[in-house]
């Protein structure tokens, strides 16, 4: 929906801080290298005491990116579709009582939301919803409530197969914390369909994955595959017969602390696993756990990547050839997995959150979510909310940068003040626009005379990303910032 230019002024003032780059090792107070901050909406503007777990959306329709932020009393949803003016929309509170611990996870446009709060069960909010919000911030309700369960630690979504897996539920339970396999293809009417207790030595399952298996196991072709972070060990089941589950093999390793996490290459021949508590244990720097899972009845430990810090590893995920760490008091570590079938993976970026330290204690970055097309990479913050950044020099655009053809040229960019338009052709510049990301016109400029150089004031223009159209023919990208 189209806002008037005083809204969006107005919603501007939920982003802490506009985009900030890595310039010498800093982007602002945060210790970078490569990555910058494009904005950040705090906890208190959120009005929750703590962050937790996050994801992301991005609406079919309208190529809107929206960011899912867990919080201790709820759910904040925001506006991300420019990067730099981000609109906290609002929050769907928790469904009973407050908890540290929240997790969300996408699917068909809607969200599925737990908590270990008592009782909690799962949240559906239908997130098509937030393309009508027309005075945010707003308190939202859930579209449906599923008691099927009680609490939660965390909520897995298999997109491919239309089922969510509710883990670490009651230890007293029937499947004694283990997967409960929930029926989500039809989004607001889910439906129970079991569960499984694995034949390891513990049943609770802390986090998974599940996937419709691709890898070089040629048993498990098409199989739906389960791989559990179990507390002492690695799960690894076949979940394909919901009536039926099969444990497939179960595998440990040395230095165990809490076998917390972990996520396939996209290739599902490497699985990288987090050990919470193994850097306050042990002592060592964060520690990464790599196993070759192209036997699944045979999975075997391939190598152990340390980083550069004793902070604590929390969740981490693979796009493409990037494995991206939330790592508590480090930040948030970006680690090129290329050539890890060689034993050889390293770090090629951080943005970290807690400058302070980065000690092995529980606090700092939660979860990162990368999936976002754009590039546009979330970050959520036990003790700041919401954080947005993105790898350094993907989102502006040269400085003086002259089209071949046109012969215009547009400085600086990004801007702080005043943008300058050039020319070399004789017909010069008589007509400058001005639109905002959401394609609303916020500023036209008609000259009496064409010009070939003229000087543009932005001061009244919010922070944020624009579609500046010259003489109706030409379209550039500018950033404004304070």
């Amino acid at each position: 929906m189209l806002r008037k230019l005083s809204t969006l002024l107005m919603l501007t003032s939920f982003a802490t801080f506009g985009q900030t780059l890595c310039e010498n090792g800093m982007a602002g107070s945060y210790p970078c290298n490569d990555y910058d901050l494009m904005s950040e909406i705090s906890l208190a503007q959120m009005s929750a005491g703590a962050g937790n777990d996050s994801w992301g959306w991005t609406d079919p329709t309208t190529n809107k990116e929206y960011a899912l932020i867990g919080l201790n009393n709820g759910t904040a949803f925001i506006d991300i579709s420019d990067p730099i003016s981000p609109i906290y929309l609002g929050k769907l509170p928790t469904a009973t009582n407050n908890s540290s611990w929240r997790d969300v996870k996408v699917y068909n446009d809607h969200a599925f939301i737990v908590s270990e709060a008592s009782n909690h069960g799962m949240q559906v909010f239908d997130l098509t919803r937030l393309r009508n919000v027309a005075n945010p911030p707003q308190t939202f309700n859930a579209d449906t409530h599923f008691t099927g369960f009680g609490s939660a630690h965390n909520i897995v979504i298999n997109e491919d197969s239309g089922y969510a897996y509710a883990v670490g539920t009651s230890r007293s339970g029937t499947y004694r914390g283990g997967p409960v396999f929930i029926n989500i293809q039809d989004p607001l009417n889910p439906t129970l369909e079991g569960g499984f207790a694995s034949t390891g030595a513990r049943q609770y399952s802390h986090d998974a994955q599940v996937i419709i298996y691709n890898g070089p196991d040629n048993d498990y072709t098409g199989r739906e595959i389960l791989i559990g972070s179990n507390e002492v060990e690695i799960v690894i089941a076949d979940v394909t017969d919901k009536a039926n589950p099969v444990n497939i093999s179960t595998i440990s390793y040395a230095d165990l602390g809490y076998t917390h996490q972990g996520w396939f290459t996209e290739d599902m021949r490497y699985f990288i696993l987090g050990d919470e508590t193994d850097e306050q244990g042990v002592g060592f720097n964060t520690r990464s756990i790599v196993f070759d899972f192209s036997d699944l009845d045979n999975p075997i430990q391939h190598m152990v990547y340390n980083g550069p810090t004793p902070a604590i590893d929390h969740n981490g995920y693979v796009k493409g050839d990037k494995f991206f760490l939330a790592n508590y008091r480090a930040g948030v570590r970006i680690i090129d997995i290329s050539d890890i079938g060689n034993k050889n993976i390293n770090e090629v970026g951080f943005f970290d959150t807690y400058p302070s330290s980065n000690s092995a204690s529980f606090s700092g970055v939660w979860n990162v979510y990368p999936y976002f097309e754009s590039g546009n990479i979330v970050l959520s913050d036990i003790n700041r909310g919401f954080i947005l950044i993105r790898q350094s020099n993907t989102l502006s655009v040269d400085e003086v940068s002259t089209n071949p053809t046109t012969g215009l040229s547009m400085f600086p960019n990004p801007t702080r003040g005043n943008v300058t338009f050039k020319t070399g052709l004789t017909s010069g510049i008589h007509h400058i626009e001005f639109f905002n990301i959401l394609g609303k016109r916020v500023q036209s400029i008609q000259l009496e005379t064409p010009l070939q150089e003229t000087n543009v004031s932005t001061s009244n223009l919010p922070d944020g990303i624009y579609i500046v159209k010259i003489n109706d023919t030409i379209t550039k990208k500018l950033i404004v910032r304070s």
